[in-house]
């Protein structure tokens, strides 16, 4: 993590007050809550809608802060504390972020993405530590300020850092990315999610592509190779490397062939034929992830005879496909970190094929943030919901009512319930469910829908 003196970080960023008498403090690390401060951080205090963070200062700083930043419109900055004036607070955040990560010797991964983001975050760090030193990308770090706070969270040591990207709207990516100013980048997919806020496909392409704005001359972009959104916006005039992944042969990197295992898959590529890759995580849509994150490390040189080793160990974070156990030793899915059209057919698909149980349940979520058609992408993804090999669906949302409706009009209204309260639901689906069923969770996170599950495995 970075460890500099006041000195040093005048000469990282704008600092509107004379901090001769406090040049030689030297503070480790940045936090920006006042009750998570630990000895020597340098505190961030943000201006918010309701709570104005300057006024925890004094007390950062009493509880072992070494400085705080302090806004030049805020009045009265205290004079006997360390305090650094700054313009804005979150500029200067990302300001000293980008200055440290030009003084580390490493290289960044950026990932962005409708769908998988995370997943191939973690299959990407996996892959890489094979070779190198890495740090990822922790929990949700990865917007405005969570990125910026995990660059300044990186060891001197690190080889590689591999940093998520999220975005809710326009120049968000182009702003992050030119902060980490990544060596090679992945954009996994594009969805449905923020067309609220980016109008339609092509837009949530045009706003994943800024990736490539911080994006080293010579690096590489890898994306899917069957978008074609990617490849008409990405058109042909660049400075970098571009290398595909998808399920076909045109793609660089591609399945040759795929075996569905209880807890993953099996799968072998164009590019390492005899060897065997056994990925365990559920869901093909996985497998196209992880080819992502092998075009990256062959990219920084390990070898796919390698990747086998990190493949098999991976562990995801929480809450993506994560497979669990109910009271009545039913098998839980637990997909409920987020949710779009796209991603809950895919987690159905997956479903569908899995061999083995007796009878198979959908319980789904509100899909948040699809725009003025949201009703419409819910009612779709119900009446797709293949009648053979799904039994049962419940809802829990007012838009995951529309769920409901689209599937009952296949599967019959004794075999979807729409529920507004998530204990109610729970019950009703151990009423039905024995050991040998299976029950996918999958909503947006706004939905919470792991409470759900903690439902399902209480005994009460």
């Amino acid at each position: 993590m970075i460890e500099r003196s006041i000195a040093q970080l005048a000469e990282m960023i704008t600092v509107e007050n004379d901090i001769t008498e406090i040049q030689d403090v030297l503070f480790k690390n940045v936090c920006i809550d006042s009750r998570k401060i630990e000895a020597g951080n340098l505190f961030i205090p943000f201006k918010g809608e309701h709570v104005d963070g300057h006024k925890f200062v004094r007390g950062a700083i009493e509880n072992g802060a070494a400085a705080s930043f302090w806004e030049k419109d805020v009045p009265n900055p205290p004079t006997d504390l360390p305090i650094i004036i700054v313009e804005d607070s979150l500029n200067a955040l990302q300001q000293l972020a980008t200055s440290y990560r030009k003084q580390l010797g490493l290289k960044v991964v950026g990932i962005t993405g409708s769908n998988g983001k995370t997943t191939t975050k973690d299959m990407t760090a996996n892959l890489l530590s094979l070779k190198y030193r890495v740090q990822k990308t922790e929990g949700n770090y990865n917007s405005h300020i969570g990125l910026p706070l995990t660059i300044l969270a990186l060891e001197p040591t690190t080889e590689v850092a591999v940093l998520e990207m999220g975005m809710s709207g326009f120049g968000e990516i182009e702003e992050l990315s030119n902060i980490a100013l990544p060596d090679a980048a992945i954009i996994t997919n594009i969805g449905e999610s923020h067309l609220q806020d980016l109008g339609s496909r092509e837009g949530i392409a045009q706003a994943k592509l800024e990736i490539t704005k911080g994006l080293k001359k010579n690096g590489l972009l890898v994306y899917f190779g069957e978008e074609p959104l990617i490849q008409d916006q990405l058109g042909n005039d660049f400075s970098f490397k571009t290398k595909t992944f998808g399920k076909t042969a045109q793609n660089d990197l591609y399945p040759t062939k795929v075996q569905s295992t209880p807890n993953g898959s099996l799968f072998y590529t164009n590019q390492s034929t005899e060897i065997a890759f056994s990925l365990p995580v559920l869901g093909q849509h996985n497998i196209l992830n992880a080819l992502a994150a092998m075009l990256i490390a062959d990219e920084f040189k390990v070898a796919y005879e390698e990747m086998p080793e990190a493949l098999k160990k991976l562990k995801l974070t929480a809450m993506r496909m994560e497979l669990i156990e109910g009271e009545n030793g039913e098998k839980i899915i637990n997909d409920a970190y987020n949710a779009s059209p796209t991603s809950v057919r895919a987690a159905i698909e997956l479903v569908s094929t899995l061999e083995g149980f007796n009878k198979k349940i959908l319980i789904l979520g509100d899909m948040l943030e699809l725009g003025k058609e949201e009703e419409t992408f819910h009612y779709e993804v119900g009446k797709d919901i293949p009648t053979s090999t799904i039994d049962y669906v419940f809802t829990f949302g007012n838009l995951a009512s529309h769920i409901a409706k689209g599937a009952a009009e296949n599967l019959g209204t004794e075999r979807v319930t729409s529920f507004e309260n998530k204990e109610k639901l729970a019950k009703q689906v151990k009423s039905i469910v024995e050991s040998d069923d299976l029950i996918l969770v999958k909503g947006s996170r706004g939905m919470k829908l792991e409470e759900v599950i903690e439902y399902l495995k209480s005994s009460s």
